[in-house]
C-alpha cells in the first residue's frame, strides 16, 4: 500500500518516514514526567535542566543506573521514585542537550 491508497475508506494520510511514537511504551513518559514533577517542585523552575552540562547528567544517571543495579528495587533517598526512572529522566536531559535543543 503506498500513501494515496488508505486501507478500509479511510483518508490518505502522508505519514511515511515520520516516527511511530505509538511504538514507546507509555510507561516510560509517566516514569520520565514523575522525576521531572519532583525536579520542578525542587527547584521551582521548568527549563531549569537546560542550564546544567551534560557532564552533570551522565554523572546522575550512572549514579542511578549503579544504584538501580545493586537493588532494581530501590528507590531515590530524596525523591522516593525509582532510580531507574531518574536514570531514564538523565538520558531524555542528555537527548535532548546533545541534540542542541533540536527535541
Amino acid at each position: 500500500m503506498n500513501e494515496s491508497t488508505a486501507p478500509d475508506g479511510q483518508e490518505p494520510k502522508a505519514d511515511k518516514g515520520k516516527a511511530r511514537l505509538g511504538l514507546v511504551p507509555m510507561r516510560i513518559l509517566w516514569a520520565i514526567a514523575r522525576v521531572r514533577e519532583f525536579g520542578v517542585e525542587k527547584y521551582g523552575q521548568t527549563d531549569g535542566w537546560r542550564m546544567v552540562s551534560p557532564e552533570r547528567y551522565r554523572d546522575a544517571m550512572m549514579r542511578h543506573i549503579a544504584a538501580y543495579i545493586d537493588d532494581p528495587t530501590g528507590t531515590d533517598a530524596e525523591s522516593g521514585l525509582p532510580h531507574l526512572w531518574h536514570a531514564a529522566c538523565n538520558i531524555a536531559f542528555l537527548i535532548a542537550l546533545e541534540n542542541n535543543g533540536k527535541d
